[in-house]
């Protein structure tokens, strides 16, 4: 029997397990703590089924200094982060010219197409769909030119992939909405997205199914990763050494640092991004993003969450919840948002790669090492579409989609 250990207990490498599991592989899913409690539950809970186009970084200089002086709330970077950003984030800027960007979309598109058929194989599996609505997500436009532009991008998305969406005028939106004090000038609503209630519950059901089915979860540290000299993997676990066939990096943010020790250097574009829920006041039908203030407001188990946009901190930086509070600010004018849930907001990294495409495939030059990682903000929409296409390239099956854009070596 084929057997592979999964480095990171992720939606990535939770989805990765199951597809692997269910090709008959013996599947070892390692990790520090519990699935789904790093970056997998730090998110807006939107499964972005519209999003076929990557972010890409503006080249409108004025924009760029918006943010380098502060005046925006959806990026922010202080002077101290720079230095340690700078290389990934002109690579970054390098990559979001047109041309280039429209050959990122068209890989991109191709796996975000497939992400909520594969969500669906499993939340059927392991009934979570309690979890789950299919109602898509809205956003709130202050400035009708800003309505106006995204109005004119979606028609393009539209045009070439037939996403759905509906344009909102300031009374639909508080029609919608009937607990927003102030809707603007209106708003979109795409109107095909999930949105997930808990979306650390959801990974940690997947991951109930993957150990309902024979796999097996433990703790230890990825750091301890070797090859074993018989053409295989170990690492070793709190209950002791475990080898496998293959080895899978799927550690988001901490991939290329893990990957440095086998000689592998990867850029990345690493975001921080806060949440924090707040409970006792009004309710959200839907999840809500603030475009002028670059912040989702959510409905989850837990109350209304705040999910802030990027923040560019300095490695090992103390939370700065500028944007937060900004966030926060912003949306006690939209709603009654209640008081805060949690002591302290969480706060976690984002893997973002230069070139905007995730990292699927075999690492060059070490047998039975395949690595997975680098999907920025759209981990938990993409976990179970390139967790398939990762399984089928280990299991010499012919891919759903073609995986040169996102191979390692690129």
């Amino acid at each position: 029997m084929k057997s592979a250990i999964i480095l990171g207990a992720g939606i990535v490498g939770v989805a990765t397990a199951l597809h692997l599991q269910q090709r008959g592989w013996s599947v070892v899913l390692l990790d520090r703590k519990e699935p789904g409690r790093e970056t997998s539950h730090g998110n807006a809970g939107i499964i972005q089924s519209e999003a076929l186009r990557p972010y890409p970084m503006s080249h409108d200089w004025r924009v760029l200094a918006n943010i380098a002086i502060g005046r925006t709330n959806g990026v922010r970077c202080t002077i101290a982060a720079l230095p340690r950003h700078l290389g990934p984030l002109l690579c970054y800027w390098w990559h979001s010219f047109p041309a280039r960007h429209a050959r990122a979309s068209a890989a991109y598109a191709q796996i975000i197409g497939c992400a909520v058929r594969e969500h669906e194989a499993f939340s059927r599996q392991c009934e979570a769909r309690n979890l789950i609505r299919r109602d898509g997500f809205r956003i709130l436009y202050r400035e009708q030119p800003a309505l106006e532009a995204a109005v004119a991008a979606a028609k393009t998305v539209r045009e070439a992939y037939g996403v759905k969406f509906s344009v909102m005028t300031s009374r639909d939106l508080q029609q919608a909405e009937p607990a927003l004090a102030d809707a603007g000038v209106g708003g979109m609503h795409w109107l095909e997205p999930w949105t997930v209630f808990d979306p650390g519950a959801l990974v940690s059901a997947y991951a109930d199914l993957f150990t309902r089915l024979g796999g097996h979860i433990v703790r230890g540290d990825a750091q301890s990763l070797s090859a074993n000299g018989n053409g295989g993997w170990s690492v070793t676990t709190e209950d002791g050494g475990m080898e496998a066939g293959a080895a899978v990096i799927a550690l988001g943010p901490w991939s290329p640092d893990l990957l440095k020790r086998f000689g592998y250097r990867f850029s990345m574009v690493r975001k921080r991004g806060y949440f924090r829920h707040y409970a006792g006041g009004s309710r959200l039908d839907l999840p809500l993003y603030d475009a002028a203030n670059g912040y989702v407001l959510a409905p989850m188990t837990k109350g209304a969450r705040i999910t802030t946009g990027a923040e560019f901190a300095p490695p090992g930086g103390k939370p700065d919840l500028t944007q937060l509070a900004h966030a926060e600010q912003a949306a006690r004018e939209l709603l009654d948002l209640g008081r805060p849930v949690e002591p302290k907001p969480w706060f976690g990294t984002r893997p973002c790669m230069p070139d905007m495409l995730p990292v699927i495939g075999a690492a060059p030059r070490h047998r039975g090492l395949w690595l997975h990682f680098g999907h920025g903000h759209h981990g938990l929409t993409l976990g179970p579409t390139t967790g398939r296409l990762i399984a089928e390239l280990m299991n010499n099956e012919a891919p759903m989609v073609d995986p040169f854009p996102y191979r390692p070596e690129r």
